[in-house]
């Protein structure tokens, strides 16, 4: 196929093929099954997963979109590929780091040892947005705090995977890796049979196991649900979606009332309990009586029957502090403080805004780093300095000496490139990668996770609210495509 030799590596570490032009490691069978297809017959597989997505509904919604359009996220039919060894490294890393954060948010909450032994800043903690005081002293069940995360991970030009941020309050994006995997069998299934890919299909059965693990104790068979706050909400494909696939109710706050110490939901039948909530709504508004008295979306009463153990949270009410962009700098020292280990997995040198030489030097050099809001989500409020205008320089220099706690900087990460179908062509694109972690009677880590996208030609923005795309994201078994753990990917439909 000319495709793979017209493609051109560019000045960054490209996962597809060394600056030589030869396939790394792990895709040289891809590259061989590329080279058996057609120009026109990728390209109508690619429309034909495009149209796949289309057709099940798979959409997302951009807030302040003043026309209120759905769209699918773009996704691409090439795979990115990560080989076993390289997954070994990154599955350890968030093993470790999912730890350590579980354990900082409960001292946080309980006796602040990490604070009294000043390795961070009391005040970084305090003016945290989301640490929460009503969570002092809260016990969550089985001690875990931060039951499901989705941790980004960018790739340098050294090769290396770097930790950008976490998300530990309600992280999105898992639907897309289920489906992403079913449009590649339907659309390619011959590639699948070039090795053996770990499988993703079991994510609805960990999540449910997680979650069962999370129940009161002597409840039986314990009642499981998902709390949306209602379709018009960007990832409500997401939460009906996840609830469907583990067999439990997808509920909103009106579903549900406090009554006798207990959550129940309505039905057709009358009040049933319900035991554990896997909430997808932001604190604030979980329960008008205890956070945001102005919230329509929660359970008044519901944090009284979370404390007395009578109903399981998942994720547990002030997780959100570890989310906190400041507190990310601070994990290195997080990890060694709570596990007397070093970081597997390294973070982005990060500027502190708060402080008066990183804020000068910030100051100094805006146009060549990447500014964040301690806070934001979704790519919004991001300064990418190398490609900002002077006058966004000046705003944001405005915005960091009117507020420095909220900022900080880091250098531009050179974001690995993988082959992207644009067009008729191939042509490199950065991509993240957000692979999911539960915490239960375990830690288990999704094998891959969802690969985002920057589909504009030099961007490094690969937030679907920022016209971001996504692909399938292959972990090989092993080096030599042998064994996989039991799960031989060709048996989940024939060939894939």
């Amino acid at each position: 196929m000319k495709l793979i030799e017209q493609y051109e590596t560019g000045n960054f570490f490209d996962e597809w093929m060394t600056e030589t032009g030869a396939p790394r490691n792990g895709m040289e069978i891809i590259t061989q099954r590329l080279k058996t297809l057609s120009h026109e017959d990728l390209l109508r597989r690619q429309k034909q997963a495009e149209n796949y997505l289309y057709n099940l509904g798979i959409t997302f919604n951009v807030y302040g979109d003043t026309e209120g359009i759905e769209r699918i996220i773009p996704f691409d039919l090439l795979p990115r590929v990560i080989t076993a060894s390289e997954w070994t490294h990154i599955e350890k890393g968030l093993k470790q780091r999912i730890h350590a954060l579980n354990l900082f948010i409960d001292d946080l909450y309980h006796e602040q040892k990490i604070l009294k032994d000043d390795v961070i800043p009391q005040f970084v903690i305090k003016s945290c947005k989301d640490f929460r005081e009503q969570c002092i002293g809260l016990k969550p069940p089985k001690g875990v705090w931060c039951h499901v995360t989705g941790t980004d991970l960018v790739r340098n030009k050294d090769g290396e995977f770097y930790v950008l941020e976490d998300n530990m309050r309600c992280p999105s994006g898992v639907s897309y890796v289920l489906e992403n995997r079913e449009v590649m069998k339907r659309c390619l299934p011959q590639f699948f049979s070039a090795g053996r890919v770990r499988p993703v299909e079991d994510y609805p059965d960990q999540l449910l196991k997680t979650l069962e693990y999370l129940a009161p104790g002597n409840t039986g068979h314990p009642e499981i649900a998902v709390l949306t706050p209602g379709y018009l909400n960007s990832a409500y494909f997401e939460h009906s979606f996840l609830a469907q696939q583990m067999g439990v109710e997808l509920v909103e706050g009106r579903d549900l009332v406090v009554e006798n110490n207990r959550l129940m939901m309505r039905t057709t039948k009358g009040f049933e309990r319900v035991d554990v909530l896997y909430r997808r709504i932001d604190d604030d508004f979980l329960d008008p009586l205890t956070f945001r008295s102005d919230s329509l979306l929660g359970i008044p009463g519901l944090m009284d029957v979370y404390k007395k153990g009578w109903v399981a949270l998942a994720n547990a009410p002030g997780t959100g502090v570890a989310d906190d962009k400041v507190v990310y700098a601070y994990t290195p020292e997080i990890i060694r403080y709570y596990t007397g280990e070093e970081p597997i997995l390294p973070i982005v040198p990060t500027y502190l805004c708060w402080k008066e030489e990183d804020k000068k030097y910030v100051l100094d050099h805006i146009e060549e780093l990447v500014v964040k809001p301690a806070n934001a989500s979704g790519g919004y409020g991001l300064m990418i300095g190398p490609h900002a205008t002077k006058a966004e320089h000046a705003r944001c220099k405005e915005s960091i000496k009117a507020d420095p706690r909220n900022y900080i900087a880091q250098p531009a990460v050179s974001l690995s490139r993988v082959p992207t179908i644009i067009d008729d062509r191939f042509e490199g694109r950065h991509v993240d990668l957000r692979p999911y972690i539960l915490y239960g009677s375990d830690i288990y880590v999704l094998p891959g996770g969802l690969t985002r996208v920057a589909m504009k030609k030099g961007s490094l923005v690969v937030n679907s609210s920022q016209g971001g795309g996504s692909k399938d994201t292959w972990v090989w078994a092993d080096e030599a495509h042998g064994k996989n753990n039991g799960h031989d990917a060709r048996k989940n439909n024939g060939k894939g």
